[in-house]
């Protein structure tokens, strides 16, 4: 508007100077002032309009750090909260295992079972002298005894799967039952889950295997070695929110 405006009036002014009668050195002097002002104010324009620009540069620039400071904060507060749940589970479970620990205690005391904590894993041992006779895999009159006091505690945990895992010395069996380790231990496994079950423990959160000699925790060197490593454990299984989040992994695996 103001170039305009400025345009006109130097019409308007060469006009008057004209009918005037304006000497024309005055005439050239006065439209070479308004040229001059005339492109100053395009310059002013000019330079506004930068101005305009860089503001508006600044904003966009503004608004997106804006934007990704939101982001990071509801990443972190995601996070966060996350890891406010870990924990929460993490204290649970702990408690868990304390109640469990303080049920066991006079099992442990009498030396029944041992409870061991491996690969953040709650495992109660029972050693396989209590809960079978030599070389086979029939439970004794002691064995029931004892596994019944196990699984009327471990019931009390519905939401829990268990494994049940036979072991056995390195001294390969010879009798006409099994043909090896691999077969006692399993045997043996198995005939404590279906005892579990026979006592209230639900068969969808039971499991059987045999490992034979292949996870020693004692030296077989010796009888008292070998007396460790015969052994039945119920190992408590972690649930699906404690195993790892591989869920990233599913498009490796289509």
């Amino acid at each position: 508007m103001r170039f305009f405006a400025t345009t006109f009036l130097g019409l308007a002014l060469a006009a008057l100077a004209a009918g005037c009668g304006i000497p024309q050195e005055q005439y050239d002097a006065d439209m070479a002032k308004l040229k001059a002002e005339i492109d100053k104010a395009r310059g002013e324009a000019l330079g506004l309009q930068a101005q305009l620009d860089k503001l508006a540069a600044e904003k966009q620039s503004l608004e997106s750090e804006i934007q990704a400071l939101k982001d990071e904060l509801t990443r972190l507060t995601g996070e966060r909260d996350a890891n406010a749940n870990a924990v929460a589970k993490a204290k649970a479970r702990i408690e868990m295992f304390k109640s469990m620990l303080a049920k066991f205690k006079k099992m442990m005391e009498s030396g029944k079972i041992k409870i061991r904590i491996a690969n953040n894993k709650m495992i109660v041992e029972m050693a396989s002298a209590i809960l079978f006779p030599s070389g086979k895999a029939k439970l004794s009159e002691e064995g029931e005894v004892a596994l019944s006091e196990v699984a009327s505690i471990l019931a009390t945990i519905g939401d829990r799967a268990f494994q049940v895992a036979g072991h056995t010395d390195n001294i390969p069996i010879d009798n006409k039952n099994f043909g090896s380790n691999w077969e006692l231990s399993a045997a043996r496994a198995v005939a404590v889950v279906e005892f579990m079950i026979e006592k209230g423990m639900a068969p969808e959160n039971l499991s059987a295997a045999g490992y034979a000699d292949t996870q020693p925790v004692a030296g077989n060197l010796s009888e008292e070695g070998r007396a460790q490593n015969r052994r039945i454990e119920i190992v408590l299984q972690p649930s699906l929110d404690e195993l790892p989040d591989l869920s990233s992994l599913e498009k490796m695996v289509d």
